[in-house]
């Protein structure tokens, strides 16, 4: 058994931001570096006021995530001495990267240690980056281990052809393709990302890559040239965020980002649609139905959403994670999906919890539902 008392955590970019979120509940101790707007009065009487850094340990009473900065903000009172800060008293500690904190809990689960080991795990980091685009639209994404983030859109009016005239149309296509081109620069780091999907309906997506890359040439651009075989081009039915999902389904995507979380995710949840199907008795939703199913000792794959782990009531969390760890020892496989993926989004549709059976097993409709799978 893990023994932990409490970890100091370093976040090096602005995912980890999104673990320590998950990591976080009310009552946590989390001890780290901040900025202290302090009064002084000098010998004459004067006050004047300055801001200083300091130590501070607080006792964790809100917690908000801003998830397209990606910032972190824990406020709480103060329960360590501090020359600068009375004892109970409010402040607001926002997260810094590549700077420490500590993180102290009553207790800690297998799910919050399963999630420092996967933050801490370098191999975790392959990213995914995809262009969703159709004329006059594109959504630059990029796909981590456990989010999906817009980076930017790229909006241009596109007149229609007039017979005859095809210029004002071809201007404002070319205005597009290279604001497009200058956010792959801007917003992707080819360091990392080690696929760039392009998608769009039609001939869009291709009319992209060649202005892409006859653009690259002309302007001697090494970094996408070098990298040109990251690049896949594949169909999506529109150019907004939501047709991510169907662009991971897509089997030759499957195949390429084969060891990515993310369309592992894609790819457990389409396989429980396919047995809803074609066998209901082996795909089951909602807590008390899975939790009937893996008394039952029947789960084979169990889908979890983080969003359940962040339940602020201890007996409900715990009631997840009791479920999470039962599976487990029944040798069952435990997806636990991030609700900043597509995937997640459509899984919190189904109450957060979903699982494929090994076997059927005997009609659940009588169980009751608990309503609080619903997140505080």
């Amino acid at each position: 058994a893990r023994v932990v008392r409490e970890v100091t955590l370093i976040p090096e970019e602005a995912e980890d931001m999104w673990h320590t979120y998950n990591l976080l509940q009310v009552g946590d101790s989390l001890r780290a570096s901040t900025i202290r707007k302090v009064q002084t009065e000098s010998s004459t009487g004067s006050v004047g006021s300055s801001r200083v850094r300091t130590t501070l340990t607080l006792c964790v009473e809100t917690i908000d995530f801003d998830s397209q900065a990606c910032q972190l903000r824990v406020k709480g009172t103060n329960i360590q001495e501090n020359q600068y800060v009375k004892m109970g008293a409010y402040h607001t500690i926002e997260l810094e990267l590549n700077r420490k904190f500590t993180l102290a809990k009553k207790a800690w689960d297998s799910v919050v240690l399963d999630r420092i080991e996967q933050a801490c795990d370098p191999a975790q980091k392959a990213d995914v980056a995809a262009v969703v685009m159709q004329e006059g639209l594109a959504n630059l994404v990029l796909v981590t281990p456990a989010m999906t983030l817009v980076r930017a859109k790229v909006e241009v009016t596109i007149p229609r052809k007039r017979k005859g005239s095809c210029a004002q149309h071809d201007k404002a296509l070319e205005r597009f393709y290279e604001a497009v081109m200058q956010g792959i620069l801007r917003h992707f780091s080819f360091d990392v990302v080690k696929c760039v999907l392009v998608a769009s309906p039609g001939f869009v997506k291709d009319q992209f890559i060649s202005y892409l890359f006859k653009e690259a040439v002309r302007q001697d651009c090494k970094i996408l040239l070098e990298n040109r075989s990251k690049f896949m081009v594949v169909h999506s039915s529109s150019g907004h965020k939501y047709s991510l999902k169907e662009v991971l389904c897509d089997p030759a995507v499957t195949a390429r980002l084969s060891d990515t979380k993310a369309s592992g995710e894609v790819k457990a949840l389409e396989d429980f649609y396919k047995m809803l199907q074609q066998e209901p008795d082996r795909a089951f939703y909602g807590l008390a139905h899975v939790e009937r199913a893996s008394e039952a000792l029947a789960v084979d794959i169990l889908m979890i959403s983080d969003k359940l782990f962040r339940h602020q009531d201890i007996a409900t969390r715990s009631r997840y994670v009791r479920l999470v760890d039962n599976v487990k020892e029944n040798g069952g496989n435990v997806r636990i999906f991030s609700s900043l993926h597509v995937s997640g989004e459509q899984l919190n549709q189904l109450s957060g919890v979903a699982a494929i059976l090994r076997f059927p097993i005997a009609d659940v409709s009588d169980a009751e539902e608990d309503s609080s799978s619903d997140e505080d």
